[in-house]
């Protein structure tokens, strides 16, 4: 296979190029990121002689047109996504133009250029939220219910390849993933922020909900799940990816505290962000049941391991913290970029 890796720079990008030239040493792989904020050349440090890296946009016709051609590329695994609810909040217009136009844009790029697969990633949060007293979970035929710009962005991206698969026989599939965590996640996002904090002795900062949960995948799973979708899934088929695992984000601060052994009192409790969802929670039955694929890395286990690479890895996270572009208490300001402040 030839791939070409969508977001290759970022968290899940860069770790699924990581393991796809691990498992699979004779594929073409290539790397295909903007390097926005979130965007990262150094994830992929360790792979850099085994991969082509392409500075890219997906917003770019001409340039991923380039690309899938000039590589020969047959396969498209598509990760890049503006994914933080937080800045969502604050220049919703980046999100819509990345997740829907960008994903529109390499859907008919890959029309094109003789692409035979095509593989979007996309979120529980398309489905809205879940009762916290719920014992309920989203299934594949679950009605979409988006509450957030980031979630109704996702959700326009899923439209758009189902409508490629049903209008031009593009051979496309989908999964819908739980909240992920793992290493070279950018710290923005809650359990490295946490380490981050926590190693510097700075309060991590809880949302006032406090008990809204989440369920958590870790990345190498999430991995191998899109891996048996691009080897056994159905085309035209939506697969969620899950741990069934959930835990709200006060027990995830405690987790990380008590790894660290930090205390108590470094948490800090912030203004809610417009729009939280409370719960989410996937059904993995279909894709366990038709692929025969399930998770391996067990919370607990994942989680520590987690916290002491981010503990091991300073020098990684430490030159990225200046460039998160939120405040996470700061909810009436919009950041410095954004058109609202232009």
């Amino acid at each position: 296979m030839k791939v070409l890796v969508t977001g290759g720079a970022g968290f899940i990008g860069s770790n699924f190029v990581r393991y796809w030239v691990e498992q699979h040493p004779d594929d073409t792989v290539v790397a295909y990121d903007a390097l926005t904020y979130a965007g990262n050349r150094p994830n992929l440090v360790d792979v850099e002689d085994r991969i082509t890296f392409v500075h890219g946009d997906v917003c770019d016709a001409d340039v991923a047109l380039e690309t899938l051609r000039g590589h020969g590329i047959d396969t498209v695994v598509h990760f890049a996504a503006e994914s933080h609810n937080s800045l969502a909040v604050l220049d919703p217009g980046r999100f819509f133009r990345t997740n829907v136009l960008g994903t529109q844009t390499m859907l008919e790029a890959s029309r094109h250029s003789g692409v035979t697969r095509f593989h979007h990633i996309s979120t529980c949060e398309v489905y809205g939220d879940l009762a916290l007293d719920s014992d309920d979970a989203f299934t594949e035929e679950h009605p979409y219910r988006p509450r957030t710009p980031y979630n109704a962005s996702k959700a326009g991206a899923d439209h758009a390849v189902r409508a490629y698969v049903e209008t031009y026989g593009l051979a496309a599939t989908i999964t819908n993933c739980s909240n992920n965590y793992g290493p070279y996640q950018f710290p923005e996002k809650v359990i490295p922020l946490f380490c981050a904090h926590a190693l510097d002795d700075r309060p991590l900062p809880l949302y006032e909900s406090t008990r809204n949960q989440r369920e958590w995948l870790h990345v190498i799973d999430h991995c191998r799940a899109i891996e048996a979708v691009l080897e056994r899934g159905r085309i035209g088929e939506t697969y969620h990816v899950g741990s069934g695992v959930e835990a709200s984000i006060e027990e995830i601060a405690d987790a990380v505290l008590a790894t660290l052994g930090k205390p108590d009192s470094l948490k800090k409790i912030v203004p809610d962000r417009p729009g939280h969802d409370r719960r989410y929670l996937l059904d993995c039955t279909k894709i366990t049941k038709e692929l025969d694929w399930a998770p391996t890395i067990g919370f607990e286990e994942g989680l520590a391991d987690t916290v002491r690479w981010y503990a091991d890895h300073r020098g990684w996270w430490e030159p990225l913290m200046d460039r998160a572009p939120v405040v996470e208490s700061s909810w009436g300001d919009a950041p410095p970029d954004s058109p609202a402040t232009r």
